[in-house]
């Protein structure tokens, strides 16, 4: 793996952002969480923190979320191959669902969900410091936000 570079931190002041986090794999998912809080909190942005059971649920609860008064929504979880092919179905429905409520709220619904091969994968980028899929994803869902406005006021 390369190393990662230091998130830009950009202001968040008076932003809204929704956190949902699934549970299952919660040794992975605890640490992509605290991740995604740090780099809202250097961002000053304001943030409500849900749970789901799994990945699976994801799409659901961001579509809520999305359709409410946040300004995006960040989605996280783990999904890690086993001997079944379970991984494949959960991994791509979630991921084609987040897609669709970010296209359909037409809000930003970042994409933090750890789809590898092998659990010290998943270890590595749900660990502190750079390289914190968390963090990236909220750092996605704040710069999308701040890119939309922009293009919305002209």
């Amino acid at each position: 793996m390369g190393e990662s570079q230091p998130l830009e931190v950009h202001d968040a002041a008076g932003l809204r952002f929704a956190v949902v986090r699934a549970r299952y794999n919660d040794h992975i998912t605890s640490g992509l969480l605290a991740g995604a809080e740090e780099y809202l909190q250097s961002a000053g942005a304001y943030y409500d923190v849900y749970e789901a059971p799994g990945a699976f649920e994801l799409p659901l609860i961001a579509a809520e979320l999305a359709a409410s008064t946040y300004d995006g929504v960040i989605a996280l979880g783990a999904v890690i191959n086993g001997d079944t092919d379970h991984y494949e179905h959960v991994a791509g429905r979630a991921s084609e669902g987040l897609m669709r409520v970010a296209l359909d709220a037409r809000k930003p619904v970042s994409f933090g969900i750890l789809t590898v091969q092998e659990e010290e994968h998943a270890v590595v980028r749900s660990a502190p410091g750079p390289g914190n899929r968390g963090a990236e994803a909220a750092a996605a869902a704040l710069e999308t936000v701040l890119i939309m406005r922009k293009i919305v006021t002209r």
